[in-house]
């Protein structure tokens, strides 16, 4: 008899564990399905998120052409910009260079002038001595 109850006991606790077994695997089962949707709503986010993606990347693919040739539009200006800013600074050297040379001039007619001044100062004190010693003598 204490074999049979023995027995009984084993039995029940096999029971036992196959109805914990078994509750366990309904929950990993129930468990995976949710995993399953969410992989799969995943998924379809990934899919939606992608097809916005490239439309996102044919916008600006096309924005960057726009813009590339607009700046090469735009070039030729900044070219004559930079041209014309050349151009001014070899005015200013060419003018800085004539105000020097003129400069140089200035100082060689005013020297010249001086000495003109002196020689036509003397020759009109020359002519007047000239005159008097010519009145002197008629």
């Amino acid at each position: 008899m204490i074999t049979h109850i023995a027995g009984i006991i084993a039995a029940i606790a096999f029971l036992l564990l196959v109805c914990f077994i078994g509750i366990f695997l309904m929950r990993i089962t129930k468990t995976m399905g949710e995993v399953n949707r969410s992989l799969n709503n995943i998924t379809d986010d990934v899919d939606a998120l992608s097809h916005e993606t490239e439309k996102i990347m044919a916008n600006a693919n096309e924005l960057l052409k726009d813009v590339n040739g607009k700046v090469a539009t735009i070039d030729p200006a900044f070219q004559a910009m930079g041209d014309l800013g050349q151009s001014v600074s070899d005015l200013n050297a060419a003018t800085r260079d004539l105000t020097a040379k003129i400069g140089k001039n200035n100082e060689k007619r005013s020297k010249f002038s001086s000495a003109s001044k002196v020689g036509k100062a003397a020759f009109d004190v020359y002519r007047n001595r000239r005159s008097k010693n010519n009145s002197e003598e008629s």
